[in-house]
């Protein structure tokens, strides 16, 4: 998408003239996306352009539905335009810098907060995450490609199922699904959680597992400060279940990317990034008590 489509969509769905736009500059991180910061006038806003194929993995009919649900908790950027079709969206720009950036082990206490907002509030939605039938889906897409799956990978799936009906055991609550240092925003004093793409009713450990997408160090110091006591070998083992769940789950998303050309196209080899997953999944194995 050109600097000049991104300016016509923003002036017609702010419904101002296209020289009140300005493209400020691309955000960094993530890899499904691209985000700019657009000004128009004197406001910031970000403008996402979801990359190739994200519509395999993000239902934007259910992202629709949960913008107002989110909202309601006061933990994001307002979304002022959403085309369902493109997977575009504009929301308004959240001054300040993402927790990737800092040390997370400073924001502990407002990290477990935000996330207990999230999980205590009333929110109920008719859209679930089904992480199970979700990592069937994703598999699929690898058979489009002929690919016969590892045997490491069957291994760690084969783990995963076994404590299938102890991870069903604890319930759903509304959760944010994708809660890693990088969609943390640290405002003045506060933090605010943006991209709700993945988001839907699952187990709330699931946002914990996700904080340590980059250290899994850091979900393990949040999960104390999250429960308020001295987890039990219960709590490690749902959230050291979970973050296998998302390793097995993003090495297909990794996979499938590499197979539609994105590794050439991004310059990330995420051939490679799938067997880092597969080394992360065999590490949280070994971690199981």
């Amino acid at each position: 998408m050109s600097i000049e489509q991104i300016k016509a969509t923003t002036a017609k769905a702010l419904k101002v003239n296209q020289d009140h736009v300005e493209l400020d500059h691309r955000l960094m991180g993530g890899m499904s996306n691209f985000t700019y910061v657009i000004k128009v006038n004197e406001d910031k806003y970000t403008f996402r352009i979801p990359g190739k194929n994200a519509e395999r993995f993000v239902d934007r009919d259910v992202e629709k539905d949960h913008i107002p649900l989110s909202e309601q908790l006061g933990l994001n950027n307002e979304t002022v335009y959403l085309d369902v079709q493109s997977g575009e969206k504009i929301a308004r720009f959240i001054e300040g810098v993402p927790l990737s950036t800092l040390n997370p082990l400073d924001y502990l206490d407002q990290a477990a907060a935000l996330l207990h907002t999230i999980h205590d509030s009333a929110i109920q939605s008719p859209h679930a995450y089904q992480p199970f039938v979700r990592l069937e889906k994703y598999e699929s897409y690898l058979n489009e490609y002929h690919h016969t799956h590892h045997e490491r990978y069957i291994k760690a799936k084969a783990t995963l199922l076994s404590n299938r009906s102890f991870l069903a055991s604890f319930g759903t609550v509304f959760t944010h699904g994708d809660s890693q240092l990088s969609n943390f925003i640290v405002n003045e004093d506060t933090l605010k959680l943006t991209d709700w793409e993945f988001s839907g009713m699952n187990d709330a450990f699931y946002d914990l597992a996700c904080f340590g997408n980059n250290d899994f160090s850091h979900a393990e110091s949040l999960l104390p400060v999250y429960i308020k006591k001295e987890p039990t070998l219960e709590d490690w083992n749902r959230l050291y279940l979970w973050r296998l769940f998302q390793t097995l789950q993003w090495h297909n998303v990794a996979l499938y990317k590499h197979f539609i050309g994105l590794s050439e196209d991004l310059k990330i080899d995420f051939y490679k990034v799938s067997n880092l997953y597969l080394d992360k999944a065999e590490s949280l194995i070994g971690k199981l008590k």
